[in-house]
């Protein structure tokens, strides 16, 4: 033991004085000049890159010095982070392309689209897009682009000459500035001198919630297709600026691991990718290998990873007539750490990375014509594959969801239009300014269908990322395939919300229906300006009107406010959310009148969210980010950590999100139940199923699947539990629409997002049931026959009286990556209308 020690402080001491003097000679390639006029990183940073983590402050310091001082950089901030860090953008290649750029661009554009055939290609430069770091703490990305941008800035010769004649590169330092900031400050403050290798470092083991994701804890490298975060929309109006030949993602992984490069798991493909777009990734992939092999570093391909959501980075290109590749580097995690490998220190994570970077410029290089013949031909075909209909979809009672999916189309520039007028389409009704229609000949046919499909059908059972991700569901929106287009009207250059209805003076009271997207958010507004609100527990009608349940009724009797001030407060929340508020002259309807007490009053929520150690994050962060970003409502975030010392009095309502090791005691769980018997309400999701089951929060009683494998080899045993992994589809349930939990929902069946396999038995009483799985229940995405099974008939949602308080479970995630619009309201409706369940 003694001589492994000794063993172990001589090793630190050889890599701290390694990092120490480090030199950009460590990472560049061989007998090439610099030019000196060039700043070199440490000139700027005061250090060489590898020794410390960059953090993004001085990653743009850097980068605006490049450009100032190479004229083959230009730099742009294409906008800001959630915390106002710039997403910067370079665009690097040789002087002459410089002076000929928007005609470069306009040609690669024209590539697209249906005269491509008269641009020549002859000497037209390759487009590639870099990207680095989009995982906050796989910094290798990053500190490489300090490296990358250095060479392609300072390079001279004919070799460098020569690659940026031929290709222009649009380089990303950071895909995620938040998240580097966050994890640069955790491993900076805590290096050693002599540096540590020891795994068990606290510089090695992040605090909750980690640098991985953006501002409000988003998987960014999730969002290409959904496009719901500010760094998200621009590289998306960066990609379409450009249809880039290639696109790069670079990653980190397992400290236990070496260097992956796509292309993947081949059976995993999308099937709308095409079979050359593989080939040409498997091209690319030896340039990588060549590189690599020069510098002795292990690698492998092909055995992990897939191209099946084209949400990715690594993905998305590949249904937009280019090809993206997936870097995934071994992670030091901080600045060396022991692995099965050997010592891993950041430099060698770094000139990995730095490599990849330089070898897929080769390849773009060589390939380049290759591969814009490839993106001509992607878009020649696929306009061969579509007809001349169109899709289209609409909710008759809220505008604003549809208007949010008209919005990412526009992101992606695929064109939609208006109706002509009201249509009606296999017992749906689409009506014109609630509806949009998406012609199918048009340049991005195959992402359109990409977009719309439902698919259950899959060649392989294992999915790296979701297996279906329909758009129209995710946003609860009526849709219809094989729409004429003789009933679509103009497209839609500039698309806006609908206008509210101008509302006039009430001496008596006003009515608001809660079907649309922002009815909480206006709801909460009424309920801070100390105005008093009812929720309608029943339909009714009034002036020949419709009222369905769930509407809320704004008295003008005994407010804080006067008729006037009532009527102009209620006219801008009216404005302001794009919501029809309708004045109303008497009391008396078909129906419930509006003084019965089946009009049931509404308080002002306070509502808790538990994040910190043994909370998912992301789940966390995806209620944060719809309460703080798109309802407006003030959310308080409560650490588990300092649960003991936590007021819950504060607080009407507390969400408790998906959790992974939450450890509540006893007497902490029993301060929880006090307070809900206090008349608190306890929202919980996804696994916390097992958390109020344990500890008697409500009676589960769930119904678990059998898996025994039968003739499976023990290669085999991983794919067999893999396939019964339900990594993210999309099921049909039943709603009773007279309960709470659905008000605002206009059909009786709803579609429903599923990551889980907690199947739950419905209560014996059938009003205990107000969303239940189908028998038939599988609408788009794989699951297993067991799974889909024991899904049958189950219930996703529970609520409980507990004392004068509420217990309710969700056993799936209503808010899932920003993008599942259709279910954000059964949060709000658990939070606003809990009292009335």
């Amino acid at each position: 033991m003694k001589y492994i020690f000794t063993i172990l402080l001589a090793l630190t001491g050889l890599i701290s004085q390694a990092q120490n003097d480090l030199s950009l000679a460590y990472y560049l390639p061989k007998n090439i000049t610099y030019n000196p006029s060039i700043p070199t990183p440490q000139s700027v940073l005061g250090y060489v890159p590898g020794k410390w983590h960059v953090t993004h402050d001085k990653l743009v310091a850097y980068m605006t010095a490049l450009a100032d001082a190479s004229p083959r950089i230009t730099i742009e901030n294409r906008g800001k982070t959630f915390e106002d860090r710039p997403i910067l953008l370079l665009t690097i290649t040789s002087e002459k392309n410089h002076q000929n750029l928007e005609q470069i661009k306009t040609k690669h554009v024209q590539l697209t689209e249906a005269n491509s055939n008269t641009i020549d290609l002859e000497n037209l430069p390759a487009i590639v897009y870099q990207g680095f770091s989009i995982h906050g703490n796989e910094a290798s990305g990053s500190n490489s682009a300090l490296l990358s941008a250095y060479y392609l800035a300072a390079a001279q010769g004919q070799e460098i000459d020569s690659l940026l004649n031929d290709v222009v590169i649009l380089f990303d330092p950071s895909f995620n500035p938040d998240g580097l900031q966050r994890f640069s400050y955790w491993a900076n403050i805590h290096k050693n001198k002599n540096i540590s290798t020891d795994p068990q470092d606290r510089e090695y083991r992040e605090v909750w919630p980690g640098g991985r994701t953006n501002h409000y804890w988003f998987d960014m490298n999730r969002d290409w297709l959904p496009v719901q975060l500010p760094e998200s929309r621009a590289r998306i109006a960066t990609y379409h600026k450009w249809y880039p030949n290639i696109l790069t993602d670079h990653h980190e992984m397992g400290s236990n691991s070496t260097f992956f490069f796509q292309p993947g798991i081949q059976s995993r493909t999308h099937p709308l990718t095409p079979k050359l777009n593989q080939k040409l990734t498997k091209k690319i992939a030896n340039y990588h290998a060549k590189a690599l092999d020069k510098i002795g570093s292990l690698y492998y391909t092909e055995e992990n990873f897939d191209d099946f959501y084209y949400g990715k980075g690594s993905t998305f290109p590949d249904i937009n007539g280019g090809i993206g590749i997936l870097f995934e580097q071994a992670s030091s995690r901080g600045h060396a750490q022991q692995t099965d490998n050997g010592v891993l220190t950041f430099p060698f994570t770094i000139r990995n990375q730095f490599t990849a970077t330089l070898s897929t410029l080769e390849a773009a290089k060589s390939m380049r014509k290759e591969l814009l013949t490839y993106k001509r031909n992607f878009y020649v075909e696929a306009r061969k594959e579509s007809n001349n209909n169109a899709y289209v979809f609409g909710n008759e009672k809220d505008a604003a969801s549809s208007f949010h999916l008209a919005e990412i189309l526009k992101r992606h520039k695929i064109k939609i239009h208006e109706l002509k007028q009201d249509i009606a389409v296999q017992n749906k009704k689409f009506k014109k300014g609630y509806s949009f229609a998406v012609p199918k000949n048009q340049r991005h046919s195959r992402l359109i269908k990409a977009i719309f499909e439902k698919r259950t059908t899959f060649t392989d059972s294992l999915f790296y990322d979701i297996s279906s991700w329909t758009f129209p569901l995710a946003f609860n929106l009526d849709y219809a395939d094989n729409i004429a287009i003789s009933n679509l009207g103009n497209e839609i250059l500039e698309l806006k919300h609908k206008q509210a209805k101008q509302l006039d003076q009430s001496n008596y009271g006003y009515l608001m229906e809660w079907h649309e997207y922002y009815g909480p958010k206006a709801l909460y507004q009424i309920l801070e300006k100390g105005l008093r609100a009812k929720v309608g527990m029943t339909p009714f009608t009034l002036n020949n009107a419709n009222y369905d349940y769930g509407t809320i009724l704004i008295p003008v009797q005994n407010q804080k406010l006067n008729n006037k001030e009532l009527h102009e407060f209620l006219q801008k929340v009216s404005l302001k959310n794009h919501i029809d508020i309708t004045a109303v002259s008497t009391g008396l309807t078909k129906g419930i009148d509006l003084g019965s007490n089946k009009f049931r009053p509404l308080s002002l929520p306070r509502i808790g969210l538990f994040t910190g150690s043994g909370i998912t994050p992301y789940d966390a962060g995806e209620i944060w980010h719809l309460m703080d970003q798109r309802f407006d409502i003030p959310i308080t975030k409560l650490d588990t950590d300092h649960f003991n010392r936590t007021n819950l009095a504060r607080y009407t309502h507390i969400v408790l999100p998906n959790q992974r090791g939450l450890s509540f005691n006893k007497p902490q769980i029993e301060k929880l139940k006090n307070w809900i018997r206090s008349g608190g309400t306890l929202i919980g999701y996804r696994n916390i199923a097992q958390f109020f089951a344990i500890n008697e929060f409500m009676e589960i009683e769930f119904s678990k699947p059998e898996n025994n494998a039968t003739n499976i080899s023990f290669e085999q045993r991983q794919d067999f539990f893999g396939a019964q992994v339900i990594g993210g589809a999309i099921f049909e349930a039943k709603t009773d629409r007279s309960h709470p939990i659905n008000f605002g929902y206009k059909n009786d069946k709803i579609p429903l997002f599923r990551n889980t396999t907690i199947f739950i038995k419905p209560n014996k009483q059938s009003y205990n049931n107000p969303i239940r799985y189908t028998k038939s229940p599988l609408l788009s995405g794989y699951i297993s026959k067991k799974n889909l099974d024991s899904l049958s008939g189950t219930v996703p949602f529970r609520h409980k009286n507990f004392g004068r308080g509420n217990v309710i479970l969700f056993t799936d995630n209503t808010n899932f990556r920003a993008f599942w619009y259709g279910t954000n309201k059964l949060l709000m409706n658990a939070i606003f209308f809990s009292d009335e369940m």
